[in-house]
């Protein structure tokens, strides 16, 4: 493969993804299909004696066909590959390889991008994404080029939704979480945003009471209602609508939202105030610790909520800070015994149940949790808000036109690092992904540059809205400075 083609086919923060026709097409996929393969079995064949390759898909365009396509290649290259029955959450290939200690799975999905885009996720045999070294091993195949052969023929084919929904339900006692969600009045709209965790929810509560459940969006639309099947604020106004148009007096309506492969959340609640995980991470340890007296480390994204920080220290655990991406996450969860792992975009991982986050599991947790405390969400969430906040937190990314302005840019603030923002004094600095400014607890700007992409993402958490904005207001400032001074 030459070096122009190997430019389009990039390893982000988990996998490869492409626009489909351009760099996402049969040819590009085979090989890449091949070269995974071959760093699958050269990497764990001796500790799984396996040929067995997993193949799952999402709900996107050609994502089925793509499927199909690479099941010959897959055999092909002397591996034997098993397909899913039907689109399926990506922590479902997850749970099944690693409970049948596969030698690995292929996904195809391209999880929260636009609709034009489809990818592949590579995990290995404990279920989590693998490593850099692994995506490093492939670029290196990819140089040195494959033999690529097709070997058709009929695949065996798994339901491994099914196995994955049941293994979640068999964690809980449904009916208990059910009868006390009615005593509280609860009504829960699920969002799957059009994607792969569509109507998964009714199945782990055996098609469930009406009263208490209702999912939107679950219908098949490959354009995804025109918007990414991301789960942030501004993809939500149907949710907003619906639970704000189905409130009544005596009745809470909470917002449960999965991403277009189903290893992502997002919550709602029922004041109506949007959760990512930065809310939802610090209820997840304060409930599972009150019932945990395990002291396992709790780990978090440089990215992440300081909150996450100041309630799993007060358990007494200890907090390992990591760069941005779940695989990061979980490749310390397959090594140590850790309580919950965590990151700002969504996923969500525990230690009692797979080192890959997993965003029905996480629903589950919620939904037990609130059962179990007989407290509507917002209630804990503003008692933890009280204890170790206050808490304000942001996001904003800046698009570049080429990455040449982006890499200059990310030398320029390297070299320019300021020692006070806003009169505040910057008390320690980290570089662990990008350039973490510490200000005070709850209190900190990161900048941090895509890997893949001509973007900078300015991350921001303060101790008050104003505190919040002032800062973000700076550093975009301090970016144009910059940009004049070059």
């Amino acid at each position: 493969m030459s070096a122009n083609e190997l430019d389009i086919i990039k390893f982000g923060t988990d996998g490869w993804r492409g626009i489909i026709g351009f760099d996402f097409n049969l040819s590009n996929l085979s090989k890449v299909v091949v070269a995974s393969c071959q760093e699958l079995s050269y990497q764990y064949f001796e500790e799984t004696n396996s040929k067995k390759i997993l193949i799952g898909y999402d709900r996107r365009f050609m994502a089925n066909e793509f499927a199909r396509e690479i099941a010959s290649f897959v055999k092909g290259c002397g591996f034997e590959p098993i397909l899913s029955t039907s689109y399926v959450p990506t922590p479902s290939c997850s749970l099944y390889a690693k409970e049948f200690r596969f030698l690995g799975c292929l996904v195809i999905t391209a999880s929260h991008n636009p609709y034009n885009w489809l990818g592949l996720k590579i995990k290995n045999f404990k279920g989590c994404s693998v490593d850099e070294s692994f995506t490093n091993g492939v670029e290196r195949r990819l140089i040195l080029g494959n033999s690529i052969e097709r070997l058709e023929g009929e695949y065996e084919k798994v339901d491994i939704k099914k196995f994955h929904l049941d293994h979640i339900k068999s964690n809980f006692n449904i009916d208990f979480i059910l009868n006390n969600l009615k005593k509280m009045n609860l009504h829960i709209f699920v969002d799957s945003m059009h994607g792969s965790a569509a109507n998964c929810i009714s199945q782990i509560f055996d098609d469930y009471d009406s009263k208490i459940f209702t999912e939107i969006r679950a219908d098949y639309d490959p354009l995804f209602g025109g918007n990414p099947p991301e789960p942030l604020q501004k993809y939500l106004e149907n949710l907003t609508q619906t639970l704000t148009r189905h409130s009544k007096k005596g009745i809470k309506t909470l917002g449960i939202i999965f991403d277009g492969d189903g290893d992502r959340i997002a919550v709602i609640d029922e004041k109506g105030r949007f959760c990512s995980t930065q809310t939802l991470i610090p209820f997840f340890i304060s409930y599972l610790g009150e019932k945990n007296n395990n002291l396992y480390p709790v780990l978090k994204t440089v990215s992440g909520s300081d909150i996450i920080s100041n309630i799993a220290k007060n358990q007494n655990r200890e907090v390992v800070e990591l760069p941005v991406g779940f695989k990061y996450i979980a490749q310390k969860m397959i090594k140590e015994k850790i309580f919950i792992g965590g990151e700002e975009s969504g996923g969500v991982g525990f230690g009692e149940f797979m080192p890959e986050r997993d965003a029905l599991y996480a629903a589950m947790i919620l939904l037990n949790g609130i059962a179990e405390k007989s407290k509507y969400l917002y209630e804990t969430l503003d008692e933890i808000q009280e204890k170790f906040g206050p808490s304000f937190y942001k996001r904003i990314d800046i698009k570049f036109p080429n990455q040449s302005e982006k890499e200059t840019l990310e030398q320029l603030i390297n070299i320019n690092i300021p020692s006070e923002i806003c009169g505040y004094k910057v008390i320690s600095i980290s570089n662990i992904d990008g350039i973490k400014l510490k200000l005070d607890n709850n209190f900190w700007l990161l900048f941090r540059f895509s890997g893949t992409e001509p973007l900078l993402r300015l991350y921001c958490e303060a101790k008050s809205e104003r505190n919040l904005n002032e800062i973000l207001e700076w550093s975009q400032k301090f970016i144009q400075i910059l940009k004049i001074k070059k």
